[in-house]
């Protein structure tokens, strides 16, 4: 089989390179959804991907593939992509960071960042002076060698950070925004730093470095003063039209590659030109965005998995043979972790913020990751460093980053993240109803929010409803290009809510982020916002399966509220409601929100009252009226009973449901149980007939009980955190 293999790719350089992009893009894609389970960065899956097809692992138990696949002398394609790959990149990076960040948290963000970098920096290079006799060559020089090694341990990974605090729920927050501007002022710092240690290093003397030193200054003034207002006009050109022109797409093109060859002319690498061009691109106009959503799935699916494939390939953990060597990568790793994170954490508490904030922010910009793998690429290029030193820090960079977002959050736990989600609430009155509406598929809404006009009903003054949209982890650059008011607010994925709300004259507060646990962020948002009722929205099942199953039946069991499950079966005005009692909690539970309905709505409401055949059981008339006066109080006259006596409960339902076809109800509201084919804790598509038979529009509600879901927390910014920012 190998042969063939061998034989097949052999004679076709083009056959070999997609034989290599097919194995490394689905590599990387299968990794990237068990990295993403456990809540990792996709780029610690695509790091992954290049090791295991390197030396280190399939190299090592599979030599003949390994040479077969990336044989030395076929990898010429695989280099020219992954290079043409990162030059798109830096771009997109480049594309992110927003000059305007720094103007908000500038004094902070900008001591930290040069605490950040100067201080790795000085133990890098002081490391490299011991170093260099042992891992290093005469012909390298000591200077470049601790050049490029304090560069590697000061840089910060701005793109894999902003998808960390992403899903951590944490890129608008306080400390997220600050980390974040720290990270921006430092790839500008680090990027303008190395290509001064580029330049030196590919010059023999002082002499030659100060050519390449005023050509960039030139070039960058260039840049600034004579591209930028280009660009300006480009963009709002872009932004004029609907979408982006090819001829558009073609100019920013010509641009981005002519200044990337500019740099590489000069001699400080063609990344940073990229970089630059992308930093000076507008923001403004959704331009830089529409602009990215264009250009970053071909970059980051298919180009970049072949930089890291390639870099992997570079990476030989074999060379690591003796303990010294370990022991090195073990003093790096904790001089790059302890210098970083020690400087940042100083310099944060000297800007003013607690040490739980400056803690977290110390981890935030131990996020190397993708960015030091570019440096030292750059580095073994050059000859710089070592092949052992360069899997020695290519080691160091996926540890100290896959370790950042358990850290985080160990530092910052979901309760702080969810109490200062609340801090901005004004607190609400003890007999305000708070109603959470978890809005996940567009057909749902209309009837969420029908249902949620009938509940509001005469007290919209005393009431707060809140749009909560959760958003998978995403790897795209043109998210966090979005307009940041808007993605701290959820305008921009919940316009089409807000806008239904507003047509039925219901206030709406709309609550957006991403999330990697679902039914565990409902909950938390519940809790904080003191929700009396979580709505979902129900829609079918995909595979046939349980239609309370997966992400719902997760919030029936977590929530610390009552949980609606809606099944709209074109829900209009609610004036007859249906609520099958049969004695449990749950049927208490939708007897309480149907007298919400006849108070606010004037809606009327039948109860049925389920007996069976085979033995009575609490739903008889002679049980069900007290409990109905506990309910309705003075109004209970105004219920209609209804009793019915059935081998099944469901079955009951369901025929008084049909007998009322000349006037049928408009809303059953039935509680979560087995009695009903509904319990929360056992699924099963035979079980819950009841949702698929029903001709009406059906709210299955499962009661809050402190016995089994615990006693409500009443968070909050206040109760949550202490002034220094411990727990309290």
């Amino acid at each position: 089989m190998i042969s063939i293999l061998v034989q097949s790719l052999g004679h076709s350089p083009l056959a070999l390179f997609m034989a290599q992009a097919v194995v490394i893009i689905a590599l990387a894609r299968g990794l990237g959804l068990l990295v993403r389970y456990i809540g990792l960065p996709m780029v610690i899956a695509e790091i992954l991907t290049g090791i295991v097809l390197g030396p280190s692992l399939l190299g090592w138990l599979w030599p003949e593939l390994t040479v077969t696949l990336f044989p030395k002398t076929g990898l010429g394609l695989l280099q020219i992509f992954a290079q043409v790959g990162l030059i798109l990149f830096m771009f997109l990076v480049g594309l992110e960071l927003d000059p305007s960040m720094v103007r908000k948290h500038g004094r902070a963000s900008l001591l930290i960042s040069l605490a950040g970098i100067a201080v790795p920096f000085a133990i890098g290079g002081g490391t490299a002076t011991l170093l260099y006799q042992t891992l290093s060559t005469p012909e390298v020089k000591p200077l470049s060698f601790a050049l490029f090694l304090g560069t590697a341990l000061s840089i910060t990974a701005f793109p894999v950070l902003a998808r960390i605090l992403s899903a951590a729920r944490m890129l608008h927050s306080k400390v997220g925004t600050v980390a974040l501007t720290c990270a921006a002022i430092n790839d500008v710092l680090a990027w303008c730093l190395l290509a001064f240690v580029v330049a030196s290093t590919k010059s023999h003397g002082f002499t030659e470095s100060i050519r390449p030193t005023l050509l960039t200054v030139v070039y960058i003034a260039g840049m600034w003063f004579v591209v930028r207002p280009l660009l300006r006009r480009l963009g709002q050109r872009g932004a004029s039209r609907e979408g982006l022109s090819q001829n558009l797409v073609a100019a920013v093109f010509l641009l981005l590659f002519l200044s990337s060859f500019t740099t590489e002319l000069i001699g400080i690498h063609a990344l940073f030109g990229a970089f630059m061009f992308g930093v000076l691109m507008p923001k403004e106009n959704g331009f830089a965005a529409t602009l990215a959503d264009r250009l970053e799935d071909f970059a980051v699916v298919f180009l970049l998995p072949l930089f890291f494939a390639y870099s992997g390939l570079r990476t030989q953990v074999g060379l690591l043979n003796q303990a010294n060597l370990w022991g090195l990568f073990g003093v790096l790793l904790s001089l790059a972790v302890i210098g970083k994170f020690g400087a940042c954490l100083v310099a944060a508490r000297v800007s003013g913020m607690s040490w739980r904030e400056s803690a977290a922010v110390g981890v935030m910009m131990n996020t190397q990751g993708l960015m030091e793998l570019v440096v030292l690429n750059i580095g073994l290029d050059l000859g710089v460093i070592s092949p052992t030193m360069f899997t020695i820090m290519v080691l160091v960079a996926l540890v100290s980053t896959v370790s950042t977002a358990p850290l985080l959050r160990l530092i910052y736990p979901d309760r702080l993240i969810a109490a200062e989600l609340a801090a901005a609430e004004p607190p609400r009155a003890s007999d305000t109803f708070c109603l959470l509406l978890c809005v996940s598929y567009p057909a749902t809404v209309p009837g969420m929010l029908k249902l949620s006009a009938a509940l509001l009903g005469k007290s919209r003054d005393r009431s707060r409803i809140y749009a909560l949209k959760l958003q998978r982890v995403n790897e795209r650059s043109s998210f966090y290009l979005a307009d940041a008011k808007e993605q701290q607010s959820g305008t921009h994925v919940l316009r089409p809510v807000l806008q239904l709300a507003e047509e039925s004259q219901i206030q709406v507060r709309p609550i957006a982020f991403v999330s990697s646990h679902l039914a565990r962020d409902i909950a938390n948002v519940s809790e904080v916002k003191g929700a009396d009722l979580v709505l979902l929205g129900w829609h079918r099942p995909l595979f046939n399966r349980a239609a309370l199953s997966g992400t719902v039946g997760e919030v029936l069991e977590e929530a610390r509220a009552d949980v609606g499950v809606l099944v709209d079966r074109g829900l209009g005005s609610i004036q007859r409601v249906l609520v099958p009692f049969h004695g449990t909690s749950h049927d208490r539970a939708a007897l309480k929100l149907a007298h919400r309905l006849m108070e606010q709505s004037g809606a009327m409401v039948t109860v049925l009252s389920v007996v069976e055949r085979r033995s009575q059981k609490p739903g008889d008339s002679s049980d069900i009226q007290p409990q109905l006066r506990e309910v309705f109080g003075s109004e209970t006259e105004q219920v209609t009973i209804k009793q019915a006596a059935q081998g099944e409960p469901a079955e009951a339902a369901l025929t008084e449901i049909r007998s009322q076809s000349d006037n049928p109800y408009d809303l059953v509201i039935i509680g979560v149980g087995r009695d009903w084919g509904l319990e929360a804790r056992q699924f099963g598509i035979q079980q819950e007939f009841l949702i698929r038979e029903c001709p009406t529009s059906l709210l299955i509600l499962r009661g809050y009980d402190p016995t089994v879901h615990g006693p409500k927390q009443q968070a909050s910014a206040q109760s949550a955190l202490s002034p220094d920012g411990s727990t309290s």
